[in-house]
């Protein structure tokens, strides 16, 4: 049995990695942690043969690295589109994927690293990426301001009712606006909406822009 510790601040995508990585047969998701305190604890407690962690999860990845190497837990890196693999892999990473990484790929480079081989998502597949571009800039295209900025507070993990709270409205109206957005991009859920948003670069940095915006009060969104 692999045992695997999720570490990522952003608990819709982190929930959509458990989900894929649950379903086989000989792994196993031991923690899901979105500090580092809960990181650390987890390593000690469990020696997971893997840590999955995003990027920018902790500020010095060095002492990510020797705390894994302690338990002797190898090291898969989620990063963000356009971060350099090497930077991560350079410095001891045993693994490298990205957010837009298939369900399959995400897998095979788990199973690999277990077995203490390196693994590094190919992202030379310029036509995919194209498409997939494309693809988000006719869905943001399509959300109004106000729609991407639910759109980036759902991506945050954020319920409906921190939502409201956030943009200084109801409950009932962020759920129509809710399903607005499922009905423009073609998803029926929360998790497939973020975890759509995360995969196609332009809308999730669409998205993202507008957090600067969220804690001024004259943004708020009208009932």
């Amino acid at each position: 049995m692999l045992k695997l510790i999720l570490a990522d601040n952003q608990a819709i995508f982190r929930a959509g990695i458990a989900k894929v990585l649950a379903v086989e047969d000989e792994m196993r998701i031991v923690a899901q942690a979105q500090t580092s305190e809960q990181m650390f604890m987890a390593l000690d407690k469990f020696r997971a043969a893997v840590l999955v962690i995003a990027g920018g999860f902790h500020n010095d990845f060095n002492a990510v690295l020797q705390g894994a190497s302690k338990v002797k837990t190898r090291v898969v890196v989620l990063a963000d589109t356009g971060e350099s693999a090497q930077r991560y892999m350079g410095n001891g990473a045993h693994g490298v994927v990205y957010r837009n990484v298939t369900s399959g790929a995400l897998v095979d480079c788990v199973r690999k690293v277990a077995r203490g081989e390196t693994w590094v998502q190919d992202i030379a597949v310029p036509s995919e990426l194209t498409e997939n571009d494309m693809v988000g800039l006719r869905v943001r295209d399509r959300l109004t301001a106000k729609e991407l900025r639910i759109v980036a507070l759902i991506v945050q993990g954020y319920k409906n009712k921190e939502i409201a709270s956030q943009l200084g409205t109801t409950e009932q109206v962020i759920k129509n606006y809710l399903r607005n957005v499922y009905d423009k991009i073609g998803v029926s859920d929360r998790l497939e909406l973020a975890l759509f948003t995360i995969h196609h670069r332009i809308l999730n940095e669409a998205a993202a822009a507008t957090a600067a915006t969220i804690s001024a009060p004259s943004q708020a969104v009208p009932s």
